[in-house]
């Protein structure tokens, strides 16, 4: 095996090491926190140094898949505002349907907004964690797509206030109360709706057309919190 502290990785092992992680997203091994094994374990277990598993990591990160927390490791997604340690406090005391509700009032504005600022850089990156959602292995995959995809949505929407407005309600989706609730709105039938949806989002974002996004977005959150409701939230 090669030596940690490898300092003459190859382009291929590098590539290697980067097929291996996306093959490790794509089908869902991870935990449900999402977090990826360290760059030791993962230079093991592929067989290469750890400097191609940063490079691999680091490709990774630009692309919007995952990002890095001092000293706590790297995890699927976006990642979390600053706001969301604060909202952590608030969470446990909000309930699902609440939740949505609010949702319904922040979320559809930010979509608005998104489609004035966002790039083609921005839409290709919505149009992969859509995708991504799509293509998960199970449900807490699911969810942790979704909420990187709502949550890039925010980012790009450039509003610093609403942002941290965002972060409180995402911060619920961490709770076991959302996360039971959601597993019993999902089904054949609400994953292929969602898929939908999130296609009309993304398309109207990429059309920068803010009326048509803050419509796709409320349609969105209503029939998701339908189906939360029936489902006894």
């Amino acid at each position: 095996m090669p030596d940690g502290t490898d300092e003459s990785a190859t382009s291929d092992d590098a590539a290697r090491a980067f097929a291996a992680l996306r093959r490790m997203v794509d089908t869902g091994r991870l935990p449900a926190d999402g977090r990826l094994p360290t760059e030791r374990e993962l230079a093991a277990e592929f067989g290469v140094g750890r400097r191609a598993v940063r490079r691999a990591i680091e490709r990774l990160q630009a692309e919007g898949l995952v990002w890095r927390r001092q000293g706590k490791g790297t995890f699927l997604g976006q990642p979390p505002d600053p706001a969301a340690l604060m909202a952590a406090h608030a969470a446990p005391e909000a309930d699902p349907l609440s939740v949505m509700e609010a949702r319904l009032v922040v979320e559809p504005g930010l979509a608005a907004l998104c489609a004035a600022r966002a790039d083609a850089e921005d839409v290709a990156r919505l149009r992969d964690l859509a995708a991504r959602t799509n293509q998960a292995a199970g449900t807490s995959q699911a969810e942790l797509w979704d909420g990187a995809l709502h949550r890039l949505i925010a980012r790009i929407a450039g509003n610093p206030v609403l942002l941290t407005t965002f972060a409180f309600l995402d911060e619920v989706r961490l709770e076991a109360g959302w996360q039971e609730t959601r597993a019993r709105a999902r089904n054949a039938d609400a994953l292929a709706l969602y898929e939908c949806q999130h296609a009309e989002i993304v398309d109207a974002i990429a059309a920068g057309d803010g009326d048509r996004a803050e419509r796709a977005m409320r349609t969105h959150l209503t029939a998701l919190r339908d189906r939360m409701r029936a489902a006894g939230a």
